[in-house]
């Protein structure tokens, strides 16, 4: 393990390759089967409150009627997700054809937010978890072959390919050093 200011990192992060591939992928992550959508921090509901007016306009009838009449999250505090429609797609999902995608970091890209989405949603693959500290580890998946074989193509490892989401989560300084713990790894 790797351990960058008190934040446990698995090893297995410097190495990786990952490189969305939305055409082959179709943006699986929005659409896991499950009971819950993605993980939320308390400190985020306020935020998605502001932006859920924006967001519906990209979402379907049907998100707009599980909206109005389940709302966006579940939970309690601590323990917030989204909610999923028929146990897949969250809630927050449109389809540009048959790619899913986020309805909130479209209202963010159009300019109508200043909330992207959750950062849940932004780390992934990387994943937070608890030991009594944070944990970043990494969630290999079935539906992210793509991604990898992509980043290997392309020449990207996952710390660049979510990069802008650990800044976002950890700070520029902290992803500095990180860089050059994994950079002293090798």
């Amino acid at each position: 393990m790797i351990v960058v200011d008190d934040i446990l990192i698995d090893e297995s992060i410097p190495n990786a390759h990952f490189l969305c591939d939305l055409k082959k992928c179709k943006g699986a992550c929005c659409t896991f089967p499950g009971e819950y959508g993605a993980p939320l921090l308390d400190e985020e509901i306020p935020e998605i409150e502001k932006c859920v007016e924006a967001a519906k306009e990209y979402l379907s009838p049907k998100s707009l009627h599980i909206l109005e009449n389940e709302g966006y999250i579940q939970g309690k505090p601590g323990k917030y997700t989204t909610v999923c429609i028929n146990h897949r797609d969250c809630v927050f999902v449109y389809y540009q054809g048959n790619i899913a995608l986020c309805a909130l970091e479209k209202a963010y890209i159009d300019g109508k937010t200043q909330f992207r989405k959750p950062i849940s949603c932004h780390l992934f693959p990387i994943r937070v978890g608890n030991y009594g500290g944070k944990f970043l580890y990494y969630e290999k998946i079935e539906e992210c072959e793509p991604a990898m074989q992509n980043g290997k193509i392309q020449k990207v490892k996952l710390s660049d390919s979510v990069k802008e989401a650990l800044i976002r989560a950890y700070g520029e300084e902290w992803f500095s050093k990180m860089i050059n713990v994994f950079e002293s790894e090798k």
